[in-house]
């Protein structure tokens, strides 16, 4: 009879929806796992870049292939996508760096710095992107 009254919270588990939907992840870990999975998604993409260097100094009639490759959209979105990876691993690399030399570790100057490195990694991605398209 002492179980019943006496009975305990059950530990939770987190899991992929916990994480997405229950928890409030605060920006600068936000910023952080942006900062992980942009510098992935740069190094997984370096294959297909160095693919599309390598196919663009063949030969005239490569460079021209490669030209309208680069033109479908599709292919231009990924692009952008990966300007993106770059502009925010970079922004997000300075900002860790200054933290590594306890510059902006108190809690209002580190919500100010991770929201000035999603300000200037999406401003630069509009600024390049824009040349892109």
């Amino acid at each position: 009879m002492l179980n019943v009254a006496a009975k305990k919270a059950r530990p939770k588990y987190l899991n992929l929806t916990a994480l997405l939907f229950e928890i409030r992840l605060p920006l600068p870990g936000w910023i952080s796992i942006l900062h992980r999975a942009s510098g992935a998604l740069l190094f997984l993409a370096t294959v297909w870049v160095l693919f599309m260097f390598d196919r663009s100094l063949d030969s005239a009639a490569d460079f021209e292939a490669l030209r309208r490759y680069l033109g479908l959209p599709l292919v231009k979105l990924a692009l952008l996508v990966l300007i993106w990876a770059f502009c925010h691993h970079f922004c997000a690399g300075i900002r860790f760096l200054a933290l590594d030399l306890d510059q902006g570790t108190g809690k209002e100057r580190a919500r100010l710095s991770s929201w000035l490195v999603l300000a200037a990694s999406l401003g630069l991605t509009a600024l390049f992107g824009a040349r892109l398209w």
